[in-house]
């Protein structure tokens, strides 16, 4: 019987964001609650 063990180190740091990268992120949420209103909308019609 063989047994292999792996061994992992996870880092985690604290990531500063950007203003420009939280504005990006709010239009892409924008856009994206949009879309699927648009979808639904298209769907409750049947």
């Amino acid at each position: 019987m063989t047994l292999n063990i792996l061994f992992l180190t996870i880092t985690i740091k604290k990531r500063n964001i950007s203003i420009e990268e939280v504005l990006h992120n709010e239009m892409i949420k924008k856009i994206h609650d949009e879309n699927r209103d648009r979808q639904f909308s298209l769907y409750r019609h049947f």
